[in-house]
């Protein structure tokens, strides 16, 4: 049976939490070993993304005093996607599923029974899918769900209440390593792979220590990754508004006209200035969301390398 588990877990300043996530999964996995769920050469790799903290010191001190961790050091701070790419491109060869999750126990690690489960089904990737934001405020639960629909208006493929919480083949990781793009998106990637899928359902838990590390500023911006990454209907959208402003600049003109010959064109400064204000901030906007694009071309063109892995601490 093919049933070596990795769990690839992405840690950046996660000092306060580590030690009591580390102590749960491998409670956890212990348990699957002993039931003959999981090989006893699974193992648990936290991936240290460029943290400021002792994050990599404790995941050493994991490691030396049980075999079960593993670490992976990046050279420098790369952001949690590209940190987990470089967890799931490390070990896919060492592993015949991996499991992804964060560091800060809000994922139900009690949902990896069922996720091993369906993987020894059948099933090449199963998405851990939260089943209520009963934890998350009103602000919140509104804009995550609004994210998700308006990804799937603009076309993109992608699983409702889903994270970056899931299991995965060696077959889909292969799959997943023929994706080069530099712009990392991994919930809207990994649907594209294909293969036989399911949802494991799972309701989020509370943060066990420490902060967030996506607070406003960084959930907007992953949003607009995540929609520019996936989809070019955006541009669409803006030859669609182009060719309205049109039909109704020449509508416009007609009024303009009318004015001119029959009525008082004094009368239009206030809707001519509206018009103009309207018009550039339009403009600004469309050559804006067009850079964008350009400049996603501009970094995939160069072929940076996404991740560099300085050290990688498995027996």
């Amino acid at each position: 049976m093919n049933d070596t588990l990795y769990a690839v877990i992405p840690c950046y300043n996660e000092q306060e939490v580590l030690h009591e996530t580390a102590k749960r999964l491998r409670e956890k996995f212990l348990n699957l070993i002993a039931a003959g769920n999981i090989s006893d050469k699974s193992r648990i790799v936290f991936v240290n993304d460029g943290s400021k903290d002792s994050t990599w010191q404790i995941i050493c001190e994991l490691h030396a005093q049980d075999k079960i961790f593993s670490g992976i050091n990046l050279s420098r701070n790369r952001g949690h996607q590209n940190a987990l790419l470089a967890g799931l491109m490390t070990v896919k060869d060492c592993a015949d599923m991996v499991i992804s999750m964060d560091a800060d126990l809000q994922d139900d690690i009690n949902a990896v029974d069922e996720m091993v489960a369906k993987y020894q089904s059948g099933f090449d990737i199963v998405y851990g899918v939260r089943s209520k934001r009963a934890t998350d405020t009103f602000f919140k639960r509104f804009t995550a769900e609004s994210f998700y629909k308006l990804i799937k208006f603009l076309g993109g493929d992608i699983v409702n209440n889903h994270a970056d919480y899931r299991l995965m083949s060696k077959r889909a990781l292969d799959g997943l390593a023929e994706f080069g793009e530099v712009n990392l998106f991994l919930r809207g990637i990994v649907p594209m792979i294909g293969y036989p899928s399911t949802n494991v359902y799972y309701e989020r838990a509370e943060r066990f220590a420490g902060e967030s590390k996506y607070p406003l500023k960084k959930m907007l911006f992953f949003a607009f990754q995540g929609i520019t990454s996936l989809t070019v209907e955006p541009i669409r959208m803006i030859t669609t508004v182009g060719v309205a402003m049109s039909s109704i600049s020449f509508l416009v003109i007609l009024w303009t006209l009318y004015e001119y010959f029959f009525g008082e064109t004094i009368r239009g400064w206030t809707s001519m200035l509206a018009s103009l204000w309207f018009i550039g901030g339009l403009i600004l906007l469309s050559i804006g969301i067009v850079g964008e694009y350009v400049g996603k071309i501009y970094l995939e063109t160069k072929k940076r390398p996404r991740f560099i892995v300085s050290e990688f601490l498995n027996d």
